[in-house]
């Protein structure tokens, strides 16, 4: 598995890392064979899980980030670009990558999806990666 972390909003990113982690843990899935990879912010996730993506390493992605909105349009524009592009690569290579991207309008948002009172999204990312990694590989052995 690759998990690629978004380096913008760290304190809120670390904290989606740690939760994928330790669904990696309890699914049974060695630290050994999970590679975490660190990307400016989330508008490049997409790029850096193309590029997983074609490396045919990897069952599944997980694409970890925290767009928080401001005064501009911005937020618009990195949360939709980066929805979009990982639901190409996805689609493109039938590799499934995990959303645990916050989309939030305040910090207190985030903090509470990463670890606080709403879960930890990067635990579920990884989770439905995981799960949806299973299923290829249960639908690929049905081809003859």
């Amino acid at each position: 598995m690759a998990i690629l972390v978004s380096r913008y909003n760290e304190m809120i990113t670390r904290r989606l890392l740690d939760g994928a982690l330790a669904c990696c843990e309890q699914a049974g899935v060695a630290r050994a064979d999970v590679d975490v990879v660190w990307v400016p912010g989330a508008f490049e996730l997409p790029v850096a899980a193309a590029a997983a993506a074609a490396s045919r390493r990897y069952a599944c992605v997980v694409a970890l980030g925290a767009v928080i909105r401001g005064d501009t349009p911005h937020f618009e524009y990195v949360a939709g670009e980066a929805a979009r592009g990982l639901n190409a690569v996805a689609v493109a290579h039938a590799l499934p990558v995990g959303f645990g991207v916050l989309t939030v309008d305040t910090m207190q948002q985030a903090s509470e999806r990463a670890g606080g009172s709403a879960g930890n999204k990067g635990h579920e990312a990884a989770a439905a990666a995981l799960e949806a990694a299973d299923v290829i590989a249960q639908l690929r052995a049905l081809d003859p």
